[in-house]
């Protein structure tokens, strides 16, 4: 099989990202994120029909790395036998943890925290692998996205109540609901409160970085929630390494305030060293399709059809 005929899918819960790279034609296509609460297959096998239409791209394989995986949706058999009609020969499927740590370090040792809506951090050391966090919005995801904007809706309503401290994260929630009162009932209603709650994240940052103290506050927590990941990680791999590579990704990492916060928490372990990605989900989804099964990361993909 031409293994460069790949359709990668970069699958999380605010946006799907999709890569062509099929011999001559490369492209790169963006869909509504999944949605957790419905079926997984289908709606990846929707992504490959519409981007086969979109394109008209020939491809042998399709290869995914999925926010929240779980091992009742890791059946790469049944994804293949919803696209094998559109020319699909072989399906990869893997937790985003996985495809994250091969867009940002590749074949090298280290932490890889990938924080966006949802959070997961993954080491990989010589032997062996460790997957901290990524247990979704209500078991965990501590400094994520989403855990940032429930921290900050918590902050605006203890501020309405007079229970907290006056904070401009205030104005942003009253751009979304203009009565305060009934902001719960209609984020309890709506099918994708998740990602509506993760959005305000972007205004904690905002907030953050103009010295806000509320919104400053909640961003130094996230940042020492992902480090405190990021060492728990490292620990469980780590054998006879000097320093330990740790790298960190995703939205939540935009703001100024939070990354000053997480590389001043990494510093609590001296020979934890941060350094920059070499590439993103995406790059990791493309390169599950020549992920060897003797890297530490093979067991993790789930296989399925003629390769």
């Amino acid at each position: 099989m031409n293994a460069r005929r790949v359709l990668a899918i970069d699958a999380g819960q605010s946006d799907i990202k999709v890569r062509v790279d099929a011999g001559d034609h490369h492209e790169d296509l963006t869909f509504r994120g999944i949605h957790t609460g419905g079926p997984l297959l289908p709606q990846l096998a929707r992504v490959v029909h519409d981007t086969l239409a979109s394109t008209g791209a020939d491809l042998d394989v399709v290869t995914a790395g999925i926010s929240g995986l779980t091992d009742r949706d890791a059946d790469a058999g049944a994804l293949l036998s919803l696209v094998h009609a559109e020319g699909v020969r072989a399906t990869l499927l893997a937790h985003d943890s996985t495809t994250s740590f091969l867009g940002a370090l590749g074949d090298q040792h280290g932490a890889v925290v990938a924080a966006g809506t949802g959070v997961v951090t993954l080491a990989v050391g010589s032997t062996s692998t460790a997957r901290v966090d990524g247990w979704g919005w209500i078991m965990g995801d501590a400094g994520s996205g989403w855990w940032i904007g429930r921290e900050a809706l918590d902050a605006v309503m203890r501020a309405f109540d007079g229970r907290g401290p006056a904070t401009a994260l205030t104005d942003a929630a009253l751009r979304r609901w203009p009565d305060l009162t009934q902001a719960y009932m209609a984020l309890q209603a709506d099918h994708d409160r998740v990602r509506i709650v993760a959005s305000i994240a972007r205004d904690v940052a905002l907030a953050a970085d103009a010295g806000d103290a509320v919104a400053r506050g909640i961003s130094v927590r996230a940042a020492e929630q992902l480090a405190h990941s990021a060492r728990t990680a490292a620990a469980q791999v780590r054998t006879d390494e000097s320093e330990f590579a740790v790298c960190a990704i995703g939205g939540v990492f935009s703001s100024a305030t939070l990354r000053s916060a997480f590389e001043q928490a990494l510093e609590a372990d001296p020979t934890l060293r941060l350094v920059a990605p070499r590439g993103v989900g995406i790059d990791g989804a493309r390169a599950l399709a020549d992920l060897t099964a003797s890297h530490p990361l093979g067991a993790a993909v789930h296989r399925a059809g003629a390769f």
